[in-house]
């Protein structure tokens, strides 16, 4: 095989934003928390399960946007070590970890459906975020105590 051929990278952008040494398997998840779909415009580029440094990874790659914080919270949620790089003229400017907050609302649903966050009522969703190194990220209900810490990709508001 060509050292050409090995080598093959996606192109570079010219202004956005690159989400990189996201926890493998997460990329859609990482464009659904974006919003971005079919009708998103804007060059997107992807890679999922490269081998990087630290082992597999996914690498996201979007032109012509700059991340919220609600944006960049709820990336931190599942994939608490992915790397925040903004991207000028073809450059990064400015690169950054995700930070995982220690509370959140309204940002993931209690998958515990006896919770009052699930109800009728006017409540938005509140959990305490807490990090291990066994465990990864756990979300705790405030309200009934509920874990959470699996699939919080899928229960994402």
């Amino acid at each position: 095989m060509s050292e050409r051929k090995r080598d093959l990278k996606i192109q570079a952008i010219e202004n956005g934003t690159v989400i990189d040494h996201i926890k493998a398997g997460e990329a859609l998840n990482v464009l659904r928390i974006l919003g971005i779909s079919s009708a998103f415009r804007a060059t997107v580029s992807f890679v999922m399960n490269a081998s990087g440094a630290r082992g597999k990874k996914d690498v996201v790659k979007i032109e012509g946007k700059e991340l919220s914080v609600k944006e960049l919270n709820r990336i931190a949620l599942i994939s608490p070590k992915a790397t925040i790089n903004i991207i000028r003229d073809f450059e990064v400017v400015q690169k950054n970890n995700v930070v995982l907050p220690s509370y959140v609302e309204g940002v993931v649903r209690c998958t515990n459906s006896n919770c009052i966050s699930n109800s009728s009522e006017p409540i938005k969703s509140k959990f305490s975020v807490l990090q291990s190194e066994e465990e990864g990220v756990s979300l705790h209900c405030l309200y009934c105590e509920h874990v959470i810490s699996e699939e919080i990709a899928e229960n994402l508001l």
